[in-house]
Formats: structure tokens, C-alpha cells, sequence
């Protein structure tokens, strides 16, 4: 299957889009004004240490202090031996190399690591650790061993630090696989020599910027070509792949078209859809994704489709194709945390079992480190993706300042009454010479038609006249009251 991605720059914004036969798979985007965090290595300062929580708050330099628990300390042990409380390991006012694991989100601070580890094109370098580990997407256990081996041939077993092969170094020759080895050991030296001279808090190395981590990380076998539509840009790119990435170089071409990439490839409006709560399915059946702060649920419905055969038939296609959109759209909205789908019932067990592998297999595209739980006893799935960054609505959308996040609004009849309580509320603690009520359209629309009595009820009661003043700029929340 023919994979291409697609890079899309403006000053304000770098967007990167991953599709497979036309359609989206991935959206990415990072902003100049708030680039992530993940993967920075910096020297900190324990600004506090709460053993209650066993953490502690470490100050590196972004304004909001990074947050560092003790099972994320690395410390040398043997077999099974427990941890070792992080009183006893961190103190107050102390200087700590660390790297962020987890950009801030919303009120949380970024979550760090004591264990560093370096990514290149074909190794994951860890230069605190011995071991030498493979990807699992390479799967072959003769393709693994031979990787092992020729790793071995590689790195002496005296020199200090262990890699991760990653499946880019599944066909690459030695003399490629030590290219890396040499430059993630020379980052790592500067990093060291850095932390030496630096007060922290400081940065001593940041992150590749996202167009140099799709050439070092996104790119696959599957991968045809890689789109760019900055002439600038591309030969920056150009530049980076012939130094670092090679092989990539080959994929790169610059776009000169007068429509826009993203138009032209209909990404821009995938990134509409990406934002909707409701995502419709070709059978006819809909998902409704619901992002809270703790979760995400998605809820599986048969919508229009009525099958052509029966109502088991006409839930199992629906579930089989939900199954895939619902893989699609985790990537495409960076959901992460604990996500509950919930399909339409099964009775047929071999229907649910097929549904699940349908979904892993779906999800085997996936880069993030995920787990699938399978069906619960009410029928749910249950699973967990790793979240590192902000979602794509959090990225691009903020809280409604009309429902405060909620999706709704109070309707209009609903604050008709919570300002006839005020009003009464405000009569019996000041004596004014008038009430005005000021509010939206629609609130006084209704006080003036269906709520005009009790409005006058309120009046006589009270002894007091009460105007009205439509106000266009209110929501029809906002209200006030005015003492004349």
C-alpha cells in the first residue's frame, strides 16, 4: 500500500498529515509559540519533594514546575528489591539531570525521567543502561537475532550504554547502524560536558523539530514519497536527510502548486471532521467520541443502516467497520488515557471475538504504546494509549466561554426563573426605585411573551417596576441586574 505524508509550513505552524491510499491516517501539528517539551533533556532543580506522593517538583525553566515520581528515578538494583523512598534519594535545592517523558497538560505540569534516552534514525541510544533490546514490530525471531548479533559486533561489551533497535534498522548495513551509534554516543558526550558548566535550570539538548522527526521517525517501507510545500524548507530538509537520514532523501519532493497542499488532498476538511463529536460511517451507522479530562468514550450506533439480511448481520458489519474508523480516529485526534468503546451488542461470540481482532489489527499501524483489554462483562472494550501530547482539539480548540465546556447551555425559560429568583432575592435586601433586567434576545423574548405574567406577578409583589433591556452581546446564561 502506497503511503505518502505531507508537510504543510506557514511561520505560525508546521502540519503534518500521514496518508495511506488517499485517505488521512494521522494529523500533526506544531505551533512556533508552544513547540512540546517531550524529549528535551535539561538540567533541573528540586524545588520541592512530597513523600506523601512519593514526587517531587522540579524547576527547569518552563515557568510551571515539572513534576518527577519516584518510580521514574533511575537507581540501580538487583532482582526485587523494592524502591527506595524518594526522600532518601532526592533532597531539596539539589541539582538533577532529567528528561520530559509527558508535555503539561491543562493545570498538570510536564512529567519527567531520570532515565535518558536518545532517539536516532536506526537505535534508541540508553546511556545509563546495558541492555540491547528490538523493536517488537520486528517480528521474526531469525530477523531479531540477526539484528542482535550484528548490534553485539558493534558495541563492545565494556563500553557503557544500550540501544533499542528500531524497525528503520530492520535492512540497514553495519556501517549505517554505527553511524548512529557514533552520534548518539557524541550527543550524549555534549549533553554530559553541558550539565557540567550549566546552572539550572537549563536546556541541554531539545527535541527535532516535528518536520525532522517525521524524516527520522514516520518514514516506513510503505513510505512513496514526502510532500513539502515550502521551497525553504525542503531544503532545509534536504539538507538534515543527507546528513542524518540518507535513505529518506531520495522520498523528498517540493510542491509548487497553486492550490494549497492540504486542499488539494482534502486534509483540510479531515480536520474539520476531526473536531466533530459525531463521525459518520460509510454503512450508515455513526460513532459519538466524548473527550473528558479522565477518559474518552466512544459509542458505536446503527444509525441508518438496516443490513440486508438480519439484525445480528446488520450489528456485526456495523461493529466491523466502527472497529476500523475507531483505530483511525485515535490517530488522527491523538487521543490518549484510558478510552472505553462502546460497541453495539454481540450475542454471537464469535462475532465479538471476530470485532476485536478487526480493531487490534486496525490498530497495528499505531506508532503510540497501546493495550487492549477486550470485552468487559457490560459489553465495553477497554483500553489505554499512551498520552504524551495534547489531543488535536486541545491544540486547536479551547473551552466555549457560553457552557464552560459542558456542550449546553441552560435554555432561555430555564434562566427566566433564576432571574425571577434573583429579582426577588435583590428586593428584599435593597429598596430601589426600579428593577432592569439585562439579557439576551431570547431571555427577553420570553419574558415579554410567555413569562410576561409572572414577570407582572413578581412586580406586584414586590411593590416595584422591572424593565427589560436585550443586551446582543450577552449568551443566554448571562444576565444582570440592574438597581435604579
Amino acid at each position: 500500500m502506497s503511503e505518502e505524508i505531507l508537510i504543510n509550513f506557514t511561520p505560525q505552524e508546521t502540519r503534518v498529515a500521514v496518508t495511506l491510499q488517499g485517505v488521512v491516517q494521522e494529523l500533526h501539528i506544531e505551533r512556533s509559540a508552544s513547540r512540546g517539551f517531550v524529549g528535551n533533556v535539561y538540567l533541573g532543580r528540586i524545588v520541592r519533594i512530597l513523600p506523601g506522593m512519593q514526587s517531587a517538583f522540579i524547576d527547569i525553566g518552563l515557568g510551571r514546575t515539572a513534576f518527577l515520581h519516584v518510580a521514574d528515578i533511575r537507581e540501580p538494583r538487583s532482582g526485587d528489591e523494592p524502591l527506595r523512598p524518594i526522600e532518601r534519594l532526592l533532597s531539596e535545592g539539589q541539582s538533577i539531570l532529567v528528561q520530559v517523558i509527558k508535555d503539561p497538560m491543562g493545570s498538570k505540569g510536564a512529567r519527567l525521567s531520570t532515565q535518558v534516552s536518545l532517539a536516532g534514525r536506526m537505535l534508541v541510544y540508553l546511556p545509563q543502561d546495558r541492555h540491547i533490546g528490538i523493536s517488537q514490530r520486528i517480528e521474526r525471531e531469525a530477523d531479531r537475532e540477526a539484528l542482535r548479533e550484528k548490534l553485539g559486533r558493534l558495541v563492545p561489551g565494556d563500553e557503557p550504554g544500550g540501544f533499542i533497535v528500531r524497525t528503520m534498522a530492520e535492512s540497514a548495513s553495519e556501517a549505517e547502524l554505527a553511524k548512529d551509534i557514533e552520534y548518539l554516543r557524541k550527543l550524549w558526550r555534549d549533553i554530559r560536558a553541558q550539565s557540567t558548566t550549566a546552572a539550572p535550570p537549563a536546556l541541554l539538548y531539545q527535541e527535532l523539530s516535528l518536520s525532522q522527526r517525521v524524516l527520522r521517525d514516520f518514514v516506513n517501507p510503505e513510505t512513496a514519497r514526502i510532500v513539502i510545500d515550502s521551497r525553504e524548507n525542503f531544503q532545509r530538509l534536504t539538507a538534515f536527510a543527507a546528513e542524518y537520514t540518507p535513505t529518506v532523501a531520495p522520498l523528498l519532493e517540493h510542491y509548487v502548486g497553486e492550490r494549497p497542499l492540504f486542499d488539494l488532498h482534502g486534509v483540510e476538511d479531515e480536520i474539520q471532521r476531526a473536531l466533530a463529536r459525531r463521525v459518520d460511517l460509510k454503512s450508515g451507522g455513526y460513532l459519538i467520541i466524548d473527550q473528558t479530562e479522565a477518559m474518552t468514550t466512544i459509542d458505536v450506533n446503527t444509525g441508518g443502516f438496516v443490513g440486508v439480511r438480519n439484525f445480528d448481520d446488520t450489528i456485526f458489519k456495523t461493529n466491523l467497520e466502527a472497529a476500523q474508523t475507531i483505530a483511525r480516529q485515535l490517530r488522527l485526534r491523538n487521543l490518549g488515557g484510558i478510552i472505553i468503546i462502546d460497541f453495539i451488542d454481540m450475542e454471537n461470540d464469535e462475532h465479538r471475538t471476530a470485532v476485536l481482532s478487526e480493531f487490534n489489527k486496525a490498530l497495528a499501524r499505531d506508532h503510540t504504546r497501546l493495550t487492549v483489554n477486550g470485552f468487559t462483562a457490560l459489553g465495553l472494550v477497554e483500553m489505554t494509549r499512551k498520552r504524551t501530547r495534547e489531543s488535536l482539539a486541545h491544540v486547536l480548540c479551547e473551552e466555549c466561554p457560553t457552557c464552560g465546556g459542558r456542550g449546553e447551555v441552560r435554555t432561555a425559560r430555564t434562566v427566566c426563573y433564576e432571574i425571577l429568583r434573583e429579582l426577588l432575592r435583590e428586593a428584599r435586601q435593597f429598596n430601589a426605585r426600579e428593577y432592569r433586567v439585562l439579557g439576551s434576545q431570547a431571555v427577553i423574548d420570553r419574558f415579554l411573551d410567555e413569562e410576561s405574567q409572572g414577570l407582572a406577578m413578581l412586580s406586584d409583589f414586590i411593590g416595584k417596576p422591572i424593565s427589560l433591556q436585550a443586551e446582543p452581546s450577552y449568551s443566554q446564561e448571562q444576565y444582570d441586574i440592574v438597581l435604579m
